[in-house]
């Protein structure tokens, strides 16, 4: 049995991601990261910490992924 308390499991399992992971990730800037992730509805799932500091759970954006990947194959199709 594992002896870390759950909060710590969970983070680890799921971390938090700067912006320059998620952009390593989605193969794109920085720059397409901070303006996704700032505008009032952000295309991102963003978590907004103290200080402006931007973190991404990965589950999200792999959640995120997924829908795209959906949203595009739904378009092709109905081509």
């Amino acid at each position: 049995m594992n002896s870390m308390p759950t909060t710590q499991l969970d983070e680890v399992a799921d971390p938090l991601l700067t912006a320059e992971d998620v952009a390593a990730k989605l193969k794109v800037s920085t720059d397409w990261v901070w303006d996704h992730s700032s505008r009032k509805r952000p295309y991102l799932p963003v978590i907004r910490m103290s200080n402006g500091v931007l973190r991404y759970r990965a589950s999200g954006i792999e959640e995120f992924l997924r829908e795209r990947e959906l949203t595009s194959n739904l378009r092709r199709k109905r081509r």
